[in-house]
């Protein structure tokens, strides 16, 4: 049978995406087709703000030159594109999720989830965006934020020409595995991890090695979609 494909909008950066990134070809059993969207950065993306439609219509081209592609399926690399999901999806004919935030209803259902934990590349951003959103009730969820961490914000949370080409990885999961620990131990009714970030699924590891909590990731997404 043959192997069907992936598609992936990629917004355009110069960190490293390592085994587990969301951008990274080799995370995937299957083959993936990638798309970068020249220069929508992810400045561009992570931010509290409603996307300009010129940028809009990038992602929606894109995801039509992946559909054209013969992609069987559509994710992205960040997130904060769940402000764009309907859209995106309307635009094209296969499954699109393009963000894990998409994943957080049936987390909620399935688990009987009190409390679902988010890890995002920006907790001011999302906690301003979630304040209108129909889905995700912001006292329902707990936030962490990888923009106090210096190794991530200034390898990822720049503008592309100013991106460090070196991934601290050590001092990224250091800094998760604190958080994650402080976290549950100051709030007993979280039962679930929601990684909105596709930059931080390679870090599960450290997170599962200091909590027995189920932990979810756009990878998640992918599995759901993709036979």
């Amino acid at each position: 049978m043959t192997n069907q494909k992936l598609g992936i909008l990629m917004l355009d950066t110069q960190f490293p995406r390592i085994l587990g990134d969301a951008g990274n070809p080799d995370t995937y059993s299957n083959d993936v087709i990638i798309h970068v969207v020249e220069g929508v950065s992810s400045l561009d993306v992570v931010n509290d703000k409603a996307m300009p439609d010129v940028v809009r219509q990038k992602f929606i081209d894109a995801a039509k030159s992946l559909e054209a592609s013969g992609v069987s399926a559509i994710i992205s690399t960040c997130g904060f594109l769940f402000k764009e999901q309907d859209r995106i999806a309307l635009a094209v004919d296969v499954p699109v999720m393009v963000s894990s935030l998409s994943l957080y209803a049936k987390i909620k259902t399935v688990l009987g989830a009190k409390k679902i934990a988010i890890l995002t590349a920006s907790k001011p951003d999302l906690s301003v965006l979630l304040q209108f959103s129909e889905s995700i009730a912001l006292d329902e969820v707990e936030i962490i934020g990888m923009e106090k961490c210096q190794a991530f914000s200034e390898a990822i949370l720049q503008e592309k020409q100013k991106q460090s080409d070196i991934l601290k990885t050590d001092e990224i999961e250091m800094f998760l595995k604190k958080e994650i620990t402080h976290l549950l131990k100051s709030d007993a009714d979280i039962n679930a991890i929601l990684i909105e970030c596709g930059n931080l699924p390679p870090y599960i590891p450290a997170i599962k090695s200091v909590t027995d909590l189920p932990v979810y990731s756009i990878l998640d997404a992918v599995d759901q979609m993709m036979p």
